[in-house]
């Protein structure tokens, strides 16, 4: 009977460790917005045809500084574009970070979990990128505390009014779970052919050429698209799906 006692007290133990574990930090700060503007927001979500808490994807276009938040749609694994932000700024040229301090802001394919929400935030509300990544770590790249934020000032960051970016940051955060973190996909411009032919002549068009298999992956399936890393001959390479493993220096999707 003792046995049975204490297996069943080490179940709740761990049930009750894995939910802390996974729990969305809050604030006063947070709570108060969420008084304010949750029941709207969820209205808003319903109205277009989405569930407030489902699964939900950010894109990040860097030249038209924008913010794209897709939401999966309610029955089928595809998901839809919500709505559509505009960034007020973010700080250096196309092209992705490379060291703290240069004041650039990422490109490439991060994750957003639980504890990377920051409610407490000296920018209203934030939430980390995850940079460096698997891959800017295996390239060498440093920096620290890359965020999409409130406040319209950046230093490597992609900063949104106050107003906006509580709403990314309640959707986001009703969305994540410890099963379903938050994929944020930063792209310079819109990776069609022709754009990238006008960079043709960039130091960084291999890496675009690379991004743009994600891209791609995600605007043939309306799903963001799984990735691993590997290590090539001259450096990491993403591994999407899959899919052929592609040349070295790259994403693969």
């Amino acid at each position: 009977m003792r046995m049975k006692f204490n297996n069943f007290f080490l179940i709740l133990l761990c049930t009750f460790l894995c939910a802390c574990a996974s729990k969305v930090p809050t604030s006063d700060r947070l709570e108060n917005v969420k008084d304010m503007r949750e029941k709207k927001i969820k209205k808003d979500v319903k109205l277009a045809g989405f569930e407030y808490g489902a699964p939900a994807f950010i894109r990040i276009i860097k030249n038209e500084a924008i913010l794209e938040l897709w939401l999966k749609e309610k029955e089928h694994p595809q998901y839809g574009l919500y709505k559509t932000y505009p960034i007020c700024n973010f700080s250096g040229e196309l092209g992705p970070k490379l060291a703290e301090g240069d004041k650039q802001a990422p490109e490439g394919f991060y994750t957003i979990h639980a504890d990377q929400m920051n409610p407490w935030s000296r920018r209203h509300l934030s939430f980390n990128l995850g940079f460096p990544n698997e891959y800017d770590q295996a390239w060498g790249r440093t920096g620290s505390a890359l965020m999409i934020h409130g406040g319209c000032d950046s230093v490597g960051c992609y900063a949104m009014t106050d107003q906006l970016v509580e709403e990314v940051y309640l959707i986001t955060e009703a969305s994540i779970s410890e099963e379903n973190p938050v994929p944020v996909h930063i792209f310079p411009f819109r990776m069609n052919a022709m754009t990238l032919f006008l960079h043709r002549d960039n130091p960084w068009i291999p890496f675009w050429f690379n991004l743009k298999q994600g891209y791609d992956a995600f605007e043939l399936t309306k799903i963001p698209p799984d990735y691993a890393v590997d290590t090539g001959q001259y450096g990491p390479t993403y591994v999407f799906g899959n899919q052929t493993k592609i040349p070295t220096q790259t994403y693969g999707f």
